[in-house]
């Protein structure tokens, strides 16, 4: 099977995008990153593409009036990449549900809670307001809804009693490094089918929420 090119898409300090080109340093990784796009011109992030050696393109989103615009520039982007997969690690633009439909099942998202809970902002602090014992991250295939979409893998942490959401979010940021990687590798090894609104692994939904 070829190396798998991956597109990933941010706008900041890029953690998420370094635990992937941690993970592609390694020889027997079946993926490679072929672009980093950022819709900021300052992203952290940018930096640690460089120091890779990896091609980056910065496509300001204050450059375009409108968000069909912006997203039919980040299309052409990706297409001329020839990124057979397209990573949001961080990416702080709502997407036309347009450019999702044209990525379906080749775009994913990694997101700071076990989904469906908790999508959208504020993640930690509602994590803890709600009294609930265990969090992590989910990496989906993305959907036009906010952080939805089938489900590729979860990694769950504890929440502990003397929480606060800064202590909560550096915990699960460490799982989301291993995980992003982790569910990139079964795409990469074309072990995930999405059926319906599951994902399979090897066949088995089960394997799914164990990353």
């Amino acid at each position: 099977m070829a190396d798998l090119g991956l597109a990933v898409l941010i706008s900041g300090r890029g953690s998420n995008l370094q635990a992937l080109i941690d993970a592609c340093a390694d020889p027997k990784f079946p993926a490679h990153i072929v672009r980093v796009i950022s819709n900021r011109l300052d992203a952290q992030g940018l930096d640690r593409a460089v120091k890779a050696g990896i091609a980056t393109t910065v496509i300001d989103h204050t450059n375009y009036s409108a968000r069909a615009a912006f997203d039919a520039a980040l299309s052409a982007e990706i297409d001329k990449s020839q990124a057979g997969l397209v990573c949001l690690a961080g990416f702080m633009r709502l997407l036309g549900d347009d450019f999702v439909g044209s990525l379906e099942n080749r775009l994913i998202n990694i997101h700071p809670s076990l989904l469906p809970a908790f999508k959208g902002l504020h993640v930690h602090q509602r994590v803890i307001e709600a009294g609930v014992k265990v969090s992590g991250c989910t990496v989906h295939f993305v959907r036009p809804e906010t952080d939805a979409g089938p489900i590729i893998g979860q990694s769950e942490v504890p929440v502990r009693e003397d929480d606060t959401p800064d202590t909560l979010a550096a915990r699960v940021l460490e799982a989301e490094h291993k995980c992003y990687p982790a569910a990139v590798r079964l795409i990469a090894e074309g072990r995930v089918d999405v059926d319906g609104d599951r994902v399979l692994v090897d066949g088995n939904s089960v394997l799914a929420n164990n990353l």
